[in-house]
């Protein structure tokens, strides 16, 4: 197609007079054309006249002044940071750094609605070419056979999954998700980078990108009805359930885990699109079918939407290292119980020496060319394109021919000498050389200015009962540098949100279901086990935390009123360091931080279930701890440990108030409750043996009674009053009788457990704890009655982690947590 000039555009607004002031739009674009590198501009054309496409966004810039745009742009990166959203990212040897904050960078990148239709069709017609390529690999392999394709780019592929190797003869997809990475070059035309087909990433963050930027121009995004993103998830989740085995309904998301650098997506799109977050722990193969470890026991699985690479999927038949895989999975695929999207071994079309082949491939396997050309490259396999790539290293950039073979440090790329580079044959078969891709520019805000950046695109595409859909929008990266080759996030890139608009108004799209006549509300599914188990003891270390903060700022408190330490001050110590802290060393607050951490990394595994208000509240604690800790803070420990406790606070009210209070929360509470009461009868044993001067003066402090026991009792202190109070009073929400209530009655409505049935361990042994309790009198609680009651609910998280934690007691989950 024609892309829009300066002659079949409208006018921009009349250029000022000379010596006038210049207008708003001019203002805006101040020395941005001067500042293009010569390339292709994605929102000024060649004359310096602002594309048709662009021009509403841009006026509507330039109607803001510079407050109400930071303002807008402000609301943005607010909705991002209360979100959580974030990546991470990996240093030397691929080991996980750090979680970076989300960067988005503003404004969208805008796309003429013509150019994407056409562009919609070049990509459906290769998704079309991916999906035959790929079930020819997997089946009668002509296009080896014809010569179209090397026999050495597939016999020495690390991406040739050898077990599954006839997959493809049953002729059903084995792709239903792909990516395509793109870049506009200087004559106008957008080439294809690279193809994503073994677990593309991206898409939930091209979700958050659209709410974000629609935080910052809610009306414009309507009035230029920019095409919403929903319908094509919609579409998709539709597909996965049509999938699903009778009797096996549930849809579940495969992640590596909470160290892969996009989990942030994966329990994104999983919260999105009501699907199980699974890890490979959270699934077993019993008679070559899949089935998912839950609190109820094990319950089948047939569909998985796998963002796991496929190597580490089953560590029996294909990378023997993996610690994250499924043993045996691969026996429920070639079952045909078990659909995964895409299938295992999809990731050889992103083997980058196919890109040289792939004009010859497209004529064997469709017939026709495709429509969008990719990047010039050369595999150094072949005589002819080896000698060139060697004569002509200094102006290609060389790269792997192969995808990386998992557990294998991947070998040095040689470098040019003098533009030149020597290869022996052996050496060229793992070798490509590509052209230099010439980026186009897009404008971006740097420094409160619109800078142009280099550009590059990821289009999603899914493929249904009637075809392929490309997803109306994108994953749009944009350089840190105006001169960049190549972008990364990694590299300090930024992301953008990528607009469609249309000539007709769009309408709102949601993903709930309907309402059926007479349909009843459903109850949530089983809760996978390795979510209870973190759901659990994410309540423990919450709690574990609120212990060591209040035994913290006890000792504080004491040594800032001047105290001489005495016996009381040395037994609160040592229960600080058996927590972890060393309340006599510089930095006590140190120890108090790994706690928060701990609590926040197990959060972390569960972000799907939890909301952000509460994942908020947690980070929040850390924020605090670590900056008490910098050299130059000046807050002392009372002030910071009070700090804390107000935060803890919250986050306990978070979870009561908002969290859905079904298994899950019930789990987290049984741990918030054995937590407190193992942790109220140690303190309380450690405190009041032998009874030090200041002991029921700290306990009351500790349990947060003073107050109660005040308006209850009179002003002198009473041993018995004060345990009566901290320790049998069950109506006083810190005494150790609460929570063993609290317990039992929370127990009593996890599942398995009937009215009217015989209890199992665990329901006797809280029942027996119940009546010690109940029964007690102050005089009888002595330490070897609290170290019982310690003991007792020791035994009690034995218990429960048995019962419902591990989903089969004869196999313990990695990462499993224990006393």
């Amino acid at each position: 197609m024609t892309l829009p000039t300066a002659e079949t555009q409208a006018p921009d607004a009349p250029a000022s007079a000379p010596g006038a002031a210049p207008g708003p739009v001019e203002a805006l674009l101040d020395g941005y054309a001067a500042r293009l590198s010569g390339g292709r501009d994605e929102m000024m054309a060649p004359d310096g006249t602002v594309r048709a496409h662009y021009r509403p966004l841009i006026e509507a810039l330039a109607g803001l002044t510079t407050h109400e745009r930071e303002a807008r742009f402000h609301s943005a990166r607010q909705y991002l940071s209360e979100a959580g959203v974030f990546h991470r990212v990996y240093g030397e040897g691929h080991a996980p750094e750090e979680e970076r904050d989300w960067p988005l960078a503003l404004p969208p990148l805008v796309i003429d609605p013509d150019e994407w239709a056409e562009l919609g069709a070049g990509l459906v017609q290769r998704a079309e070419f991916l999906e035959a390529l790929l079930g020819d690999l997997y089946g009668r392999r002509e296009v080896v056979r014809s010569g179209a394709l090397p026999s050495a780019l597939l016999g020495q592929n690390p991406e040739f999954l050898r077990p599954l190797s006839e997959q493809g003869l049953s002729g059903a997809p084995m792709i239903r998700f792909v990516a395509f990475d793109l870049g506009r070059g200087p004559d106008g035309r957008w080439w294809v980078l690279g193809d994503r087909a073994q677990a593309p990433s991206g898409a939930g963050f091209a979700l958050e990108n659209r709410v974000a930027t629609s935080k910052a121009f809610p009306d414009l995004s309507r009035e230029m009805n920019v095409a919403r993103l929903a319908g094509f998830f919609q579409a998709f989740r539709e597909t996965l359930y049509g999938l699903a085995e009778p009797g096996a309904p549930r849809i579940g998301l495969l992640t590596p885990g909470p160290l892969n650098d996009t989990y942030y997506e994966h329990f994104y799109l999983a919260r999105y699109l009501g699907l199980l977050l699974l890890e490979g722990g959270d699934l077993v193969i019993r008679e070559d079918r899949a089935h998912v470890r839950t609190v109820d026991g094990t319950q089948p699985i047939s569909v998985l939407w796998r963002r796991l690479d496929a190597d580490f999927v089953d560590p029996l038949e294909l990378f023997s290292g993996s610690r994250i895989g499924t043993p045996g999975l691969l026996r429920a695929v070639r079952a045909g119980h078990l659909h995964l999207v895409n299938a295992l071994g999809s990731g050889i079309l992103e083997t980058p020496a196919f890109l040289a082949f792939q004009p010859a491939l497209a004529k064997a396997l469709l017939g026709a060319d495709l429509t969008l050309p990719t990047i010039a490259t050369w595999w150094c396999g072949q005589e002819k394109e080896r000698a060139y790539v060697c004569a002509h290293a200094g102006r290609l950039t060389l790269s792997p021919a192969f995808p990386p073979a998992s557990g294998v440090t991947p070998a040095p790329l040689p470098r040019p000498a003098n533009g030149k580079l020597a290869l022996a044959p052996e050496a060229g078969l793992h070798l490509i050389g590509q052209e230099i891709a010439s980026l186009s520019t897009v404008p971006v805000f740097v420094d409160g200015r619109l800078e142009p950046r280099p550009v590059a695109l990821r289009v999603f595409l899914a493929r249904g009962e009637d075809g392929w859909q490309v997803m109306p929008g994108g994953f749009a990266r944009v350089a840190d540098a105006r001169e960049a080759r190549a972008v990364s996030m990694h590299a300090g890139g930024r992301s953008i949100d990528v607009w469609v608009p249309s000539q007709e108004t769009t309408r709102p799209v949601t993903l709930l279901r309907p309402a059926k006549a007479g349909g009843q509300a459903r109850l949530p599914g089983a809760l996978p086990a390795r979510a209870a188990d973190n759901l659990f003891w994410l309540g423990r270390y919450a709690e574990r935390c609120e212990v060591a903060t209040r035994l913290l700022r006890l000792c504080g408190a004491r040594t800032t009123q001047g105290l001489r330490a005495g016996e009381l001050e040395e037994r609160v110590r040592r229960l600080l360091l058996d927590l972890g802290i060393d309340a006599a060393g510089p930095a006590p607050a140190r120890g108090l931080l790994t706690l928060a951490r701990q609590a926040l990394e197990t959060a972390s595994r569960i972000r799907d279930r939890f909301s952000p208000d509460g994942w908020r509240a947690l980070s929040e604690i850390v924020d605090l701890l670590v900056d008490g800790l910098k050299p130059d803070s000046e807050v002392d420990l009372v002030d910071l440990t009070s700090a804390v406790l107000t935060r803890l606070s919250g986050f306990t009210g978070l979870v009561r108030e908002n969290m859905y209070q079904f298994t899950g929360w019930r789990l987290m509470k049984c741990g918030r409750r054995m937590e407190r009461g193992r942790m109220s009868a140690i303190v309380a044993s450690a405190l009041l043996e032998d009874e030090p001067e200041g002991a029921l003066e700290a306990l009351l402090e500790f349990t947060d009674s003073r107050v109660t026991y005040r308006r209850r009792f009179s002003v002198d202190l009473s041993s018995e009053a004060v345990i009566d109070l901290c320790i049998l009073d069950p109506m006083n929400p810190r005494s150790v009788a609460f929570q063993v209530n609290s317990l039992c009655s929370t127990l009593a409505k996890l599942p398995g457990v009937r009215e009217g049935e015989k209890l199992d361990m665990l329901s006797r042994r809280a029942a027996r704890l119940q009546v010690r309790v109940a029964t007690a009198e102050p005089q009888e609680v002595t330490t070897g009655f609290l170290d019982r009651i310690a003991g007792d609910f020791g035994l009690l998280s034995t218990l429960l982690t048995e019962r419902y934690l591990l989903a089969d007691p004869a196999s313990v989950q990695a990462g499993a947590h224990f006393e």
